[in-house]
């Protein structure tokens, strides 16, 4: 029988923000999305007051106000690092691993020879914390489904101090089945919940025991292998190797709106820097590149405008001068005057590996490895990211994103580790 633990970073962002902060611990905290626009995560004292994900943060000023709640720009360099720290400690822990999210990984137990997997669990998650700082909570079951519904409840259970094992007690997946609402399932979205609960599905239990035609007829063999892993019956294996991606992009809201032309042309410069560094990270080409800006569609009496342009390039590459050209072509043809643009961002798409690119007779496939792309990403991992750029944007350009909560990267730069003050 397959064994499958799901690892779940607890109040992922929030704990990242009280690692260097000794001061937000035991205090609300909330961390807003780009341009400090809306919630995206929330530590268990903010949720306690009620506060929802996606809500806009000027909403909730007078209850910031009220208690003390601390409240963060997004950080993703910091939140980048930490994740990368835990998954390496749970990875050399487990045989196998598949790292699903920057805060969730699957571990696959169960080649795993220990005489208490319980206990086994209990001592990883010590040593996480230990380790690194960030509280997990971990769930055990015979399918992924089954392992991530036994995380969900660990993370509610004060007795089960963050471990639930579903293999010590089989009897406990029934009850746990008909305590689960079906939109709590893994891989039932909004949509199916409510189809689901119009006929008659209200529980997980209710979806385990519904019948396989009736299952496949409506949500196909998708459907179908989630009613069966919640069965016990293990349909998805360990993706160790994740799939290479078939598109790549890069896209940010700007913290106002723009009508300077040059602006916008430095901002989608960047745009397509980071997009190819995404490419070249993963060993990858790109054979097509798209361009679009937009204005704010809910901005009221002003003019609104969505753009967009796409071109072939002449050979699939990961280059950033050869994209960047390509961009630039395309945000000259599609620029308008008069409009103040709000979001803009670079798709890349046809990607494939190099050594899959048929060469012609008239060029040659470069590889990710070019020497002047080399030497431009490794002193953006070393400096920070935009130490070396094509554009000639400052921290202060108009299209940079509003941060006026951001706490400092304590582990990526230099300039910004906590410094220790010796009486």
């Amino acid at each position: 029988m397959a064994i499958f633990a799901l690892v779940d970073c607890n109040n992922f962002y929030a704990s990242c923000e009280r690692l260097f902060q000794p001061h937000l611990r035991g205090r609300p905290v909330v961390i807003l999305s780009n341009n400090d626009g809306c919630v995206i995560a929330r530590s268990d004292e903010a949720k306690s007051l009620g506060i929802l994900m996606g809500t806009p943060a000027f909403k909730i000023r007078q209850l910031i106000k009220a208690h003390d709640i601390a409240v963060c720009s997004s950080n993703y360099a910091l939140y980048g690092d930490i994740s990368e720290r835990v998954m390496r400690v749970l990875g050399e822990s487990a045989p196998n691993q598949e790292i699903y999210s920057i805060d969730e990984c699957f571990l696959d137990l169960d080649r795993l020879s220990v005489p208490n997997l319980t206990q086994w669990c209990r001592n990883l998650r010590h040593q996480t914390m230990q380790w690194t700082g960030i509280p997990v909570s971990i769930g055990i079951g015979p399918t992924k489904t089954l392992a991530k519904l036994a995380n969900r409840l660990a993370k509610k259970s004060v007795r089960e101090s963050g471990v639930l094992n579903f293999m010590d007690d089989p009897i406990r997946i029934d009850t746990a089945l008909r305590e689960t609402s079906i939109g709590d399932v893994w891989g039932i979205g909004r949509r199916w919940t409510q189809k689901l609960e119009e006929r008659g599905i209200h529980t997980a239990h209710d979806f385990a025991n519904a019948p396989d035609a009736w299952v496949r007829q409506c949500m196909g063999v998708v459907g179908l292998r989630t009613v069966h892993e919640l069965r016990g019956i293990a349909c998805h294996a360990l993706a160790d190797q994740p799939a290479p991606k078939q598109t790549t992009c890069y896209t940010r809201t700007f913290g106002t709106a723009i009508y300077d032309k040059m602006q916008i042309q430095d901002a989608v410069t960047c745009f397509t820097e980071q997009a190819a560094a995404k490419l070249r990270k993963t060993g990858q080409v790109a054979g097509a590149v798209q361009l679009f800006i937009q204005t704010d569609p809910f901005a009221r009496n002003v003019p609104k405008k969505s753009v967009s342009g796409l071109t072939t390039l002449d050979r699939p590459t990961s280059n950033t001068r050869a994209i960047a050209t390509a961009v630039t072509q395309i945000f000259d043809r599609i620029w308008q005057d008069g409009y103040g643009w709000r979001k803009a961002g670079v798709h890349l798409f046809d990607l494939s590996a190099p050594d899959q690119i048929a060469p012609s007779l008239l060029d040659v496939i470069e590889t990710p490895n070019d020497s002047l792309m080399k030497a431009v990403d490794h002193i953006n991992t070393r400096y920070g990211r935009g130490a070396a750029r094509m554009g000639f944007a400052s921290k202060n350009a108009a299209w940079q994103m509003q941060q006026a909560h951001v706490s400092p990267r304590f582990t990526t730069k230099w300039a910004e580790i906590p410094a220790v003050r010796m009486m």
